[in-house]
């Protein structure tokens, strides 16, 4: 991110509360998941008296938004202490509404719904004179372990999930020795590994990636810094299922899923993430799994738990742009309410659970 090396080290050198709010997250992302030419500022506050620092990546487009993307499954500042970065956060947002030229919106997505970012952004929004609204971004499927083990976790599955696995288990083996590996570290073929997820992604039924080296480079780094889980299925020496996890701080997230088509009667993604899930769970002993974004109906299966992921948006009222922004805003969320598009309820699988967004 511009200058943070040199403008607050601290910041650099301490760890995330969660991994897409670290500095290394946003310094992979502008580096490779970004076009060159975005304009990206990283506004800082600090405390004097009791060392806490933010920074607050973003980028300009139409306004001011959060520096984030296709890429990102959550958004938070850069903060050395979340107990006192609410205030920080209500320190900068009178000054960014009053930069040269005037961002006529400030935009944040996806946030944690319950995280201290956003419980602090909205307020500190309304109270410099923001129009602020909150509105729906994606929903986000995880997992509760509760100390339970990959056995444990397996048996209560449904069971036509757990006759799926043990069903294409078997019929893989019936067509050849099959194995899976699981690069944690550079000193894990961790270049082999990269080179057949590329090879898997190329022949999925996936779109090409918008930035075809981002990746590759965050494998690196995640590898770097203990993150990486990149688990690679094979039919004999063939890559037939890829899939990238990242681990950090007890949560397991299962970023990025891609199986070769050709092979599809094998159901090799569903037999590779049973063997991510058992690495997970016993070498791991994760505390939680999180399925990232997005509700494709496959996630309910292996998942216990639905949140939503919100985003929130500041409308500056002395602005033309924001007031036609927030007018075309408020427009469509009237129009939306009287036709709601239908979308998932939060649930558990014990039954609804407090959540949504209106």
């Amino acid at each position: 991110m511009p200058g943070l090396r040199e403008l607050a080290p601290e910041l650099c050198a301490s760890e995330a509360e969660d991994l897409f709010s670290s500095h290394t997250w946003f310094e992979t992302l502008q580096a490779h998941g970004f076009a060159p030419a975005a304009r990206v500022l990283s506004p800082i506050a600090r405390d004097p008296v009791s060392g806490a620092a933010l920074a607050l990546p973003l980028v300009e487009d139409h306004g001011l938004a959060a520096f984030a993307n296709y890429y990102s499954c959550l958004y938070a500042p850069i903060t050395n202490r979340p107990d006192l970065a609410p205030a920080l956060v209500a320190a900068l947002v009178p000054y960014l509404r009053n930069r040269r030229p005037r961002p006529p919106a400030l935009r944040f997505a996806p946030l944690d719904a319950d995280g201290w970012f956003a419980l602090a952004l909205r307020p500190a929004l309304a109270k410099a004179g923001y129009i602020a609204q909150t509105y729906f971004s994606f929903g986000n499927w995880y997992l509760r372990v509760d100390g339970r083990s990959y056995a444990q976790y397996f048996a209560a599955l449904p069971a036509v999930l757990r006759n799926t696995v043990q069903r294409r288990e078997r019929r893989l083996a019936r067509a050849g020795a099959w194995s899976v590996s699981i690069a944690t570290s550079e000193a894990d073929l961790l270049e082999t590994a990269i080179a057949d997820f590329q090879k898997v992604y190329a022949l999925s039924w996936k779109n090409a990636e918008p930035y075809p080296h981002f990746i590759p480079a965050l494998c690196r780094t995640a590898a770097r810094h203990g993150w990486l889980r990149l688990g690679v299925l094979r039919l004999g020496a063939t890559p037939i299922a890829a899939q990238l996890w990242l681990h950090h701080r007890g949560k397991s997230m299962i970023y990025k899923l891609a199986y070769d088509q050709g092979c599809e009667r094998f159901s090799p993604g569903t037999i590779l993430t049973a063997a991510m899930m058992r690495h997970a769970l016993d070498t791991d002993r994760a505390t939680e799994v999180d399925y990232l974004s997005g509700d494709d109906a496959y996630k309910r299966a292996w998942m216990s738990h639905r949140r939503e992921r919100i985003g929130i948006v500041g409308f500056d009222p002395r602005s033309a742009l924001g007031l036609a922004a927030a007018a075309h805003h408020l427009l469509g969320r009237a129009w939306r309410r009287l036709y709601p598009p239908g979308r998932p309820t939060a649930y558990t699988r014990a039954g609804p659970v407090n959540g949504g967004v209106g």
